[in-house]
């Protein structure tokens, strides 16, 4: 027969497990869930260091409970549509911008997100305080080096596409930009001024931008730059008639015009030029027809 273990080794052995219970709950983030918020969350969000364009997480467990802020990550908009009172009024906060859901937020990590906050706001000072991008002065030349970065005529060092592939914002000569990403004339304002736009661009988080600029980073000298350059283009167009800061795509302006026009213009060329090596080739063809019937 089995010996059956004392009832106090047995009470002994469950204290030990209780106590290595939270030690195992507590264990350090894992690499993967430390890149994983760096890339989906600190272009908006900080542990400790103020609010970017969304607000600091520090101690956000003390104010909403874990379903709750699992509930919200999975699905920010509808979080927000439900009417919570917190969730609306940070919406507001961000001049009522949504959060994106962040790419890959199975249930698993949104739990490991959240164990990593929750460890960071522990600590005096989180990894996550902030951008480390200077804070020196803005000059001319910044604005100048951010202006050929997102037009493409200085290339980014790592070799990331330039902006006005896909965005635009007022002032560009020839076509303008691109319309697929939002127009960014009042980015500046709309995010809340430089340090909530050089975190957003230190880890730029859309579906679109993410999967092109994870492995091709802005150097800080191109962050500054950018900045700079947004900077000027909103403060110069902030008191223009009929000013648009929601970011929206613009579907016409000056340089959708020239875009027509210069259609327009090369069609009319093309058929001039068409006109001009086919005509003889058509008289001969009927000369020919005209001949033959008079046979």
């Amino acid at each position: 027969m089995r010996r059956l273990l004392p009832s106090r080794t047995l009470t002994a052995l469950a204290a030990v497990f209780a106590a290595a219970a939270p030690a195992l709950a507590g264990d350090p983030p894992s690499e993967e869930t430390i890149a994983w918020f760096k890339q989906n969350c600190t272009s908006c969000h900080t542990i400790g260091g103020g609010r970017l364009s969304g607000p600091d997480l520090k101690g956000v467990l003390a104010r909403r409970t874990r379903a709750q802020l699992e509930t919200f990550i999975a699905d920010p908009k509808a979080a927000i549509d439900s009417g919570d009172p917190y969730w609306v009024k940070a919406w507001n906060d961000s001049n009522g911008v949504y959060m994106p859901a962040p790419a890959g937020a199975s249930p698993d990590r949104i739990r490991k997100a959240i164990d990593l906050i929750e460890a960071e706001s522990a600590k005096e000072k989180s990894q996550f305080a902030g951008t480390a991008v200077s804070d020196r002065p803005l000059v001319a030349d910044d604005v100048a080096r951010g202006r050929a970065l997102f037009e493409g005529t200085l290339a980014f060092r790592e070799g990331a596409p330039s902006c006005i592939g896909c965005h635009s914002v007022d002032g560009l000569s020839g076509f303008g930009g691109g319309r697929l990403g939002k127009d960014l004339t009042h980015v500046f304002a709309r995010l809340g001024g430089r340090k909530p736009l050089a975190a957003w661009l230190s880890a730029p988080q859309s579906p679109v931008m993410t999967p092109v600029y994870r492995d091709r980073p802005f150097t800080e000298a191109e962050i500054l730059g950018l900045v700079a350059y947004l900077k000027e283009r909103s403060e110069t167009n902030a008191g223009a008639a009929g000013a648009d800061l929601s970011g929206e795509p613009r579907t016409g302006g000056s340089g959708m015009f020239a875009f027509l026009a210069a259609g327009v213009g090369g069609l009319l060329a093309a058929l001039a030029l068409f006109d001009h090596f086919w005509r003889s080739r058509f008289r001969s063809v009927r000369r020919s027809l005209v001949e033959g019937s008079k046979r």
